[in-house]
């Protein structure tokens, strides 16, 4: 038997895309989710702890059925509610990456990534010939005789992706790939995981709380709270328009939602005060709920109010705390609306900002996006 006829039992490198319309009960929680992944593309899935992020995975993995609806991978149907289908977790061409790894702790590197082929009735040394494919595709061949306790988190975490890949699947499930590493590992890892991800043919999950992570190695992000979507689209338009105060914190932006009440982009905010925004697209006509983000940068602090020459946008507040975050200062002003504003420490002393200071803030209404208050459908 050669290597490339070792039986693992599913059609490799085909390319599948993943439909999914679920509804998931457990206990007192609720997932409801819909939607679709392309062959090749990665979607993040990001969200609070108990948002749903690990319910979702092990409904696609075959760890968790259905309540209703179905999962489709391919021309496969993996789950249906309705038809009372329902394939089990080691018959799906899933391929899992566990967030702590869960190497084989007594099989060198190379036979953790034989591991697969070795579970589907393949010869050992055909396995390992199988296996040698991947450590070589994820540069672990100078590892290969190694075991996980002789490894780093980068290189553990390469080894685990070699393992599922080697698996052949048609999609491929990531929990959380880089939480296990420290923060100088994890930058090092990001964009090494990510090139491979591009390679793989098939759809992509990768399941994080971190949005950093999120946004720079995915295609497309999808955003649960207390198991509903609250929000997809692309990184660049989740960051710039976020939909949930969740999100906005993710990102660092300010968010107020309100009426629009002029057609100069005044909107009165719900927490009350007004601002007045330039939108960066047109508003749908009718569209009078919607949601006012402000980066926490384009907003100036004054220790008096800035004359008529200054911004439109100009409020009172009073500053409750500074935390110092890298090479800024994070300003946090209670006010009509309350504002998070970052400044530099050169800024702040000179302004000698405290806790208690009464100050004016400003933005300029080019720097206040407005845009649609309007759930995503599911």
């Amino acid at each position: 038997m050669t290597a490339s006829s070792v039986p693992l039992g599913h059609a490799a490198g085909a390319r599948a895309s993943l439909e999914l319309d679920v509804v998931v009960r457990r206990d007192a929680f609720t997932l409801e989710v819909a939607t679709e992944v392309a062959p090749g593309e990665v979607l993040g899935v990001l969200g609070p702890n108990g948002a749903g992020k690990t319910t979702l995975l092990r409904a696609l993995a075959g760890l968790a059925a259905v309540t209703s609806g179905s999962i489709r991978l391919g021309g496969t149907v993996l789950d249906d509610a309705t038809a009372g289908t329902f394939v089990p977790a080691e018959q799906r061409p899933v391929g899992l990456v566990f967030q702590d790894y869960r190497l084989f702790p007594h099989l060198s590197v190379r036979d953790n990534v034989a591991f697969a082929a070795r579970s589907r009735g393949a010869r050992r040394s055909d396995a390992r010939r199988h296996a040698d494919r991947f450590l070589d595709q994820l540069d672990l061949t100078d590892l290969a005789q190694r075991r996980p306790a002789q490894l780093s988190g980068g290189q553990a975490q390469r080894v685990a992706l070699a393992r599922a890949l080697a698996a052949e699947p048609a999609m491929l499930l990531l929990d959380e790939p880089l939480a296990a590493l420290d923060a100088r590992s994890r930058l090092e890892v990001r964009s090494e995981l990510r090139r491979h991800l591009a390679d793989f043919p098939g759809p992509v999950l990768v399941v994080t709380h971190d949005p950093l992570e999120a946004m720079v190695m995915t295609d497309r992000l999808l955003v649960l709270e207390e198991g509903h979507v609250v929000q997809h689209g692309t990184p660049a338009r989740v960051a710039r328009r976020p939909a949930t105060q969740y999100v906005a914190r993710l990102v660092g932006l300010n968010l107020y939602p309100g009426t629009l009440v002029a057609p100069d982009g005044t909107v009165a905010l719900a927490t009350g005060g007004s601002l007045v925004a330039t939108p960066a697209e047109p508003i749908p006509p009718g569209s009078t709920d919607v949601l006012v983000a402000v980066r926490p940068s384009a907003i100036a602090v004054h220790t008096a109010r800035p004359d008529h020459a200054s911004p439109r946008n100009v409020w009172a507040g009073t500053i409750t705390g500074l935390e110092l975050l890298a090479d800024r200062v994070r300003v946090q002003v209670q006010g009509a609306p309350d504002a998070l504003v970052d400044l530099t420490p050169a800024a702040v002393a000179d302004l000698a900002l405290r806790p208690g200071l009464q100050v004016w803030l400003s933005a300029k209404a080019t720097e206040v996006d407005v845009y649609p208050d309007r759930p995503p459908s599911r």
